[in-house]
């Protein structure tokens, strides 16, 4: 029941922002109704006081694969702070090379064999 509650608030405040809308406990709750789906009483205020202070659009643009982008110049939790140089055209060159080497005709099979 828990997971369904938070996900649904999730979509709930994504709902609410796309709309422009000011994501709030209010808001949340009569969207829940009118979905017609049962969650538990706290997590519409909690994830209401959790949004307010947040800029949900830079939220969702800063999204990584493994979780949330860090700030610029903040340090993660236990290491160094990320660099903002860029890494030499050289070194991602290499890496594209290294991918294409790689290829089904090693394997003695191809896609359209």
């Amino acid at each position: 029941m828990a997971l369904v509650s938070k996900l649904t608030c999730i979509y709930l405040a994504l709902i609410l922002h796309d709309d422009e809308v000011t994501v709030t406990e209010v808001k949340i709750n009569a969207l829940i109704k009118a979905a017609g789906v049962n969650v538990e009483r706290f997590w519409p205020g909690l994830f209401a006081k959790a949004l307010a202070s947040i800029n949900i659009g830079s939220l969702i643009c800063n999204v990584e694969a493994g979780g949330l982008a860090p700030a610029a110049g903040v340090a993660p939790a236990g290491g160094p702070a990320p660099s903002t140089t860029a890494a030499p055209a050289e070194e991602k060159v290499e890496a594209k090379k290294e991918e294409s080497e790689e290829s089904d005709d090693d394997m003695g099979f191809g896609l359209f064999d």
